[in-house]
């Protein structure tokens, strides 16, 4: 069974896509890139869904130091926007970065299955 590791401070949308995904995948939760990086160093996973705007450690910094430890992880960035400022749309930023596919916030299940299969292809 394929591992996927979902990382995203809200805990509704961690459980959220736990409940969706795990009959076909093993999934992992982490509430934070922090959390995440510690995981990947002890457990391979075959993809990485991370939220941009957490805590800790944000999702773009999460990014960069994946894929400058493990170049090959498959990533799909998901964001509902937000920041300091206030709304900033950095999907672009982390798909310029190595992401995969990028997803916003709120987004369909269908598509989030769709860039599943196709980033696990």
């Amino acid at each position: 069974m394929k591992k996927i590791l979902v990382v995203d401070d809200e805990e509704n949308m961690r459980l959220m896509l736990q409940d969706f995904l795990s009959s076909d995948y093993e999934i992992t939760l982490a509430a934070h890139g922090r959390e995440a990086l510690t995981l990947m160093s002890k457990t391979t996973y075959d993809l990485l869904i991370t939220d941009l705007v957490m805590p800790e450690m944000n999702g773009i910094e999460l990014v960069i130091s994946v894929k400058d430890k493990y170049p090959q992880q498959k990533v799909i960035a998901i964001s509902g926007g937000g920041g300091i400022t206030g709304r900033f749309d950095y999907l672009p930023v982390v798909e310029l970065l190595g992401a995969d596919k990028i997803l916003a916030k709120p987004f369909e299940l269908s598509k989030m299955l769709e860039y599943i299969k196709t980033s696990l292809a």
